[in-house]
């Protein structure tokens, strides 16, 4: 039996988990969490035991200096609760920390176990891959889940992906096998730019999650640093003149096919959070997975200067591969 003392009890709350690692490309699905954590000063009432999941010589400890003693902090993963206030306050449970190591049902049950005894009447798991997208275009991000009855009231994707899967993939099973309504969020990373940040995934993320569960996230600076992120990528990638022809290519691609952000569906969302956030309404207050399911190659750079110089973007791959356009659950 978990004890939770001091958590209060919560008001229609959902959980909303990200993990560092295979899932999380750019960053973009663990910094969505740890931005609303910070936004709405979310406070850590539970943190797993770190030698039940981590293997220390993946995940090693850090050591840091306070008030001149050395501590350490271990690769965990940490609970916090935050309300969101507003006319029809309810609260999230944000769930932020590494994929682990090694039991992961055990990690999943753990997890379930504390979403049985604050009531946690859904489940939201964000991850973000690297795929065939443009960083000039609208960030992708599908829903999935394995409810049907969810599926149709909610708008998402029935999963149908097979094939090798993290940690997202396990806790979004693992929950519908105990019953608890769970949906997996995936943003699309371009792979030419796949090192962290990735703030217009990290926002397109926010905004979906927004829609989903109906409130209204403070973004802060979001806006303002993600389009800084895409010009910054439009003049690196510029100089460079294959990647800028292959950046054309996916344009091209992007822009015939029938999208979700095309859509008149699509395009009323869209409205519908406008109005939230100039009317204040709806209650709120102010390695990678890739697109078919094999694991990133490391090492393609974030554009940006660094103190060894400019980096450029890799050379493309050559036209003619066979990544398919599924995503990951």
């Amino acid at each position: 039996m978990i004890e939770l003392e001091g958590v209060p009890e919560l008001i229609d709350p959902v959980m909303v988990a990200a993990f560092e690692g295979w899932n999380d490309a750019g960053d973009a699905a663990s910094t969505a969490v740890a931005h609303l954590e910070r936004e709405w000063k979310g406070e850590v009432f539970a943190a797993l035991d770190a030698e039940d999941y981590y293997d220390f010589q993946v995940n090693r400890p850090t050591v840091f200096m306070e008030g001149g003693v050395r501590k350490i902090t271990w690769p965990t993963t940490r609970l916090s609760v935050v309300r969101v206030g507003g006319d029809t306050p309810r609260d999230l449970v944000l769930v932020r920390g590494i994929e682990p190591s090694m039991r992961w049902r055990s990690f999943c049950n753990e997890l379930l176990g504390f979403a049985h005894e604050l009531g946690v009447e859904m489940v939201v798991v964000l991850g973000a891959l690297l795929g065939d997208t443009p960083h000039t275009r609208p960030v992708p991000v599908s829903g999935t889940t394995s409810d049907t009855a969810l599926a149709g009231r909610m708008d998402l994707e029935e999963t149908k992906y097979e094939g090798p899967t993290g940690i997202v993939g396990i806790l979004q099973e693992a929950c519908t096998h105990a019953g608890v309504p769970a949906v997996s969020l995936w943003a699309a990373v371009p792979h030419y730019v796949s090192q962290p940040p990735n703030p217009k995934a990290t926002l397109a993320l926010l905004n979906r999650l927004e829609d989903l569960i109906d409130v209204r996230i403070p973004l802060g600076d979001l806006p303002e640093d993600a389009r800084a992120w895409q010009v910054g990528v439009d003049q690196l990638a510029a100089e460079d003149t294959e990647v800028a022809e292959y950046v054309q290519s996916l344009e091209e691609a992007r822009d015939t096919a029938e999208l979700p952000e095309a859509s008149g569906e699509a395009i009323a969302r869209e409205f519908e959070r406008y109005l939230r956030r100039r009317d204040g309404s709806g209650p709120g207050v102010g390695g990678h997975a890739t697109a078919d399911g094999s694991e990133g190659l490391p090492g393609a750079p974030y554009l940006k200067d660094n103190p060894s110089g400019r980096a450029r973007p890799p050379k493309p791959p050559k036209a003619g591969g066979d990544d398919e356009d599924s995503a990951e659950d």
